[in-house]
């Protein structure tokens, strides 16, 4: 009878139901619960299940640049991270709000780091995120507008509630690009939150879009009511290159 409930569990993709119970007799854990308590623990551990496998799903969907966790960040003085704010972010109140946080810094300060860490958190508390290098986004978007796919990519981003777009400014926006951020940020404006992370300054932000129009209006829309973190400090790069070249 086990055997045939432990398949019928398989089949009908109770996993975490079937991994507990095929444990539980096992180890002939299930003689010391009563019938409802035995049941209670099986749906716990299908619920527990269906939870982890619904977050890495977002973290997959997400694609991070890398692997990231708020308790691992650098909170040293010279860095200006007030780590109180970084926290109240880990709340994600800021996505319920709709709210932008704008993340400067040197390159290998750890921006992106920062932000894939709140991208994370998210995820693991049920929203849905997705993280683009913005270079490489318009470079997708140019592309799906000769394919003919553009407005389904932009209807894809749309969904998400937390949009990060990394490396902002790396260049120059042409038309084409400012036309793509423009779109992205009027879909997002007052509904879905979105994480900006940039070398260059806020203020010279309305040089790097470029034409007047445009580039007030973007700018209206994400920086006067941002939130803001502005790194400081070394490369962490160059640190940690400096801490293991003596032992090569």
């Amino acid at each position: 009878m086990n055997a045939a409930t432990l398949n019928k569990m398989y089949n009908m993709r109770l996993l975490g139901m079937y991994r507990e119970f095929k444990a539980s007799l096992e180890s002939g854990k299930s003689e010391s619960f009563t019938a409802d308590e035995f049941i209670a623990h099986l749906i716990e551990a299908e619920w527990d299940d269906r939870q982890n496998r619904s977050i890495d799903q977002k973290i997959r969907y997400a694609r991070f640049r890398y692997k990231a966790n708020l308790e691992d960040v650098y909170y040293h003085s010279d860095r200006n991270i007030d780590k109180n704010q970084l926290m109240r972010f880990a709340d994600c109140s800021f996505i319920d709000k709709a709210e932008s946080i704008l993340i400067t810094g040197s390159t290998g300060i750890g921006k992106s780091y920062i932000a894939s860490a709140l991208g994370y958190h998210a995820c693991a508390r049920g929203y849905r995120v997705v993280y683009h290098n913005l270079p490489k986004l318009f470079s997708r978007l140019k592309m799906s507008k000769a394919d003919g796919s553009y407005l389904k990519e932009i209807a894809r981003i749309e969904r998400q509630q937390l949009l990060i777009l990394d490396d902002f400014g790396l260049q120059p926006l042409d038309a084409p690009s400012r036309t793509a951020l423009m779109e992205l940020v009027e879909d997002r404006h007052g509904k879905s939150a979105l994480i900006i992370t940039s070398q260059v300054p806020v203020s010279k932000w309305y040089d790097i879009i470029g034409e007047q129009t445009i580039a007030d209006a973007i700018l209206d829309r994400i920086v006067h009511s941002a939130h803001r973190l502005e790194l400081k400090g070394e490369s962490l790069r160059k640190k940690r290159a400096a801490a293991i070249e003596p032992m090569k």
